[in-house]
C-alpha cells in the first residue's frame, strides 16, 4: 500500500461526537450525586464506628488493630472523594 492510500484510509475514519442525550445526563447526574452522598455518609459512619471501637477497646484494656481499620476507612473516603476528578481527568479530551 502506498503512503498516499494509507493517508486517505486514515483520514476517512469517522470521529463520532460524545454528546449524550440531555435527559440521560440529568438522570445519571442524579444517580451519581446520590451515590456520592451515600459514599460520604458511609465514610463518616466508618470513622465514627472505628473511633467508638477504639474507645471501647481502650476502656477494656484490649489491644486491637484499629489503626489498620481506620486506614482502610480513610482510604475508602479518599477514593470516594477523588472518583469524580479522576474519571474526569481520564475521559476529557
Amino acid at each position: 500500500m502506498t503512503p498516499l492510500k494509507a493517508a486517505i484510509y486514515l483520514a476517512a475514519v469517522p470521529t463520532p461526537g460524545r454528546k449524550a442525550p440531555e435527559q440521560l445526563v440529568k438522570k445519571v447526574d442524579v444517580v451519581l450525586g446520590i451515590a456520592g452522598w451515600i459514599g460520604t455518609a458511609a465514610g463518616v459512619a466508618g470513622v465514627i464506628v472505628t473511633g467508638a471501637m477504639m474507645a471501647i477497646s481502650m476502656k477494656r484494656g484490649e489491644s486491637s488493630e484499629h489503626m489498620s481499620r481506620l486506614g482502610m476507612v480513610l482510604c475508602g473516603c479518599v477514593l470516594v472523594a477523588a472518583a469524580g476528578p479522576l474519571v474526569g481527568f481520564v475521559f476529557t479530551e
